[in-house]
């Protein structure tokens, strides 16, 4: 069983972090068979974090996660914070296989997210 672990930086607005589980919800929606399970958590600030959110996956079954980065640029949490949390979880989980995805903002789409972004003010 594969699953998708949406990982964003979480925030003390209850409401930003509730957009990140409607987010989570409709990647579940349009993930085609790719992933079993999508599952929402935050590096801070809100649960489940990282570790919970694992521990989420491993309970649904999960025996491959792939860890996708809600941020937009490369900085440290994604280049060193992120990355140290997945690595204590794989020493946790050795059974399953824990892999980290690009970061959102790396994608090769975002141009065309700016630009559908931009057409929406008109």
């Amino acid at each position: 069983m594969k699953a998708l672990l949406l990982v964003a930086h979480g925030s003390r607005a209850a409401t930003a972090n509730d957009e990140i589980r409607r987010l989570a919800e409709r990647v579940a929606a349009v993930v085609d068979g790719d992933y079993d399970a999508v599952v929402p958590a935050f590096l801070e600030m809100a649960e489940p974090n990282i570790h919970q959110g694992i521990e989420r996956c491993a309970e649904l079954g999960a025996d491959a996660i792939v860890v996708v980065p809600y941020f937009l640029a490369g900085g440290r949490h994604v280049t060193r914070d992120i990355p140290a949390e997945i690595d204590c979880a794989r020493a946790g989980h050795p059974q399953i296989s824990i892999e980290i995805g690009g970061y959102v903002g790396a994608s090769d789409a975002m141009p065309e997210l700016v630009v559908a972004s931009a057409r929406g003010a008109a």
